[in-house]
C-alpha cells in the first residue's frame, strides 16, 4: 500500500454527517457499530451475504453472531483504527443487506 493508497480518517463535522446518513448506527469510539435481531441460522445467512459483499469492495466489519443477535462493528484498520468514508459505505450497503434478511435492527 503506497501513501496514496492509504485511507484518510474523517474529521468529527464528517463523521456526524455519515452517522446521518445510515440511521442505527452508533459511534463507540473510533468505531460504528448497529445489531440486528435475527436467529440463528438467519443470522449466517446474513453474514454469508455481508462478506461476499465486503470481499468485493475489500473492506471489513468485525462481526459477533449471537443465537438471536448480529453485531457488526466498522472501522478502517489502514488508517490506525480511525473512522473514513469507507466505514459509512458498508454501514449503508449492511442496512439494505440487513433488510433483505428481515433483520430486526435493535437499536
Amino acid at each position: 500500500m503506497t501513501v496514496a493508497d492509504t485511507p484518510v480518517p474523517l474529521t468529527e463535522e464528517e463523521i456526524a454527517e455519515g452517522l446521518r446518513r445510515v440511521p442505527g448506527w452508533s459511534r463507540q469510539g473510533e468505531e460504528i457499530t448497529r445489531t440486528f435481531g435475527i436467529r440463528y441460522h438467519g443470522g449466517v445467512a446474513l453474514i454469508v451475504h455481508v462478506a461476499d459483499v465486503e470481499r468485493l469492495i475489500g473492506h471489513h466489519a468485525d462481526i459477533d453472531l449471537r443465537w438471536d443477535t448480529v453485531r457488526f462493528a466498522i472501522t478502517t484498520h489502514d488508517a490506525g483504527h480511525r473512522l473514513t468514508a469507507a466505514d459509512f459505505d458498508l454501514a449503508e450497503r449492511i442496512n439494505a443487506i440487513a433488510a433483505a434478511h428481515d433483520a430486526r435492527p435493535l437499536d
